[in-house]
């Protein structure tokens, strides 16, 4: 998995309600050779971490289950207001992932997954780029929800590349088309989701709804590749 040094580190803020679970991200957090994420706050409710230095966090990493209530329902609203925020939770079943995937989380993490997983998940989400956890995969290609957009053959190519980290101009050089057409096919996806009541406003929001229709396989993807085999 990549380990590049930042400019900065991402500053992270962290809801859970158990002093441990924070401890021991902020343990994963040290041991990363680059140093890549700095943990700014962490508190039990959301009220509390996002008053001083995590109101201003890069991402947000929230624990569903606060104090025995499930707080799903916050999810949009956080996201709404401009948060990058990926939930952590034991709640892993495939329509708990996808309903806050739906809310516009960025990604989600089981919490019985590795450091590695939660590191390069929260670096990746600060820079906007995609990420897949295994437990985002599972839930993904077990959707089978009907409503599904169609795409052209070059708009699902140019999001592929896209999707494979690739920078609109360079899927538009591969393509041998303009960039101005690229973000054409990318706002026209977006478009199409938001239609059906779907809506993925962010990169990673996209290639979610691409996966979950079945449109992008998981490994097809850059991010995936180093531990699909796991």
């Amino acid at each position: 998995m990549g380990s590049e040094p930042l400019a900065r580190p991402v500053t992270l803020a962290v809801v859970e309600d158990h002093p441990v679970t924070i401890d021991g991200i902020r343990l994963w957090l040290a041991r990363d050779p680059a140093r890549r994420v700095e943990l700014v706050a962490g508190g039990a409710t959301v009220e509390s971490v996002l008053t001083g230095p995590g109101a201003s966090a890069d991402v947000l990493l929230l624990d569903l289950e606060l104090d025995g209530v499930m707080i799903t329902d916050r999810v949009a609203g956080l996201c709404a207001d401009g948060r990058r925020v990926i939930v952590f939770s034991g709640h892993r079943e495939p329509e708990t992932v996808l309903a806050v995937l739906d809310a516009g989380a960025a990604a989600f993490i089981a919490k019985h997954e590795s450091a590695d997983h939660c590191v390069e998940t929260i670096v990746a989400v600060a820079r906007d780029r995609p990420y897949v956890t295994p437990s985002m995969a599972h839930a993904l290609i077990a959707d089978d929800r009907p409503q599904r957009p169609r795409f052209s053959e070059r708009e699902h190519r140019a999001l592929l590349l896209w999707f494979q980290s690739m920078s609109k101009a360079s899927v538009a050089r591969r393509m041998g088309i303009s960039e101005a057409t690229v973000r054409q096919y990318i706002d026209r996806a977006r478009v199409k989701y938001a239609k059906i009541g779907r809506p993925a406003p962010t990169k990673a929001a996209l290639l979610a709804r691409a996966i979950q229709d079945g449109l992008i396989r998981p490994d097809e993807v850059g991010e995936y590749r180093s531990y699909a085999a796991e």
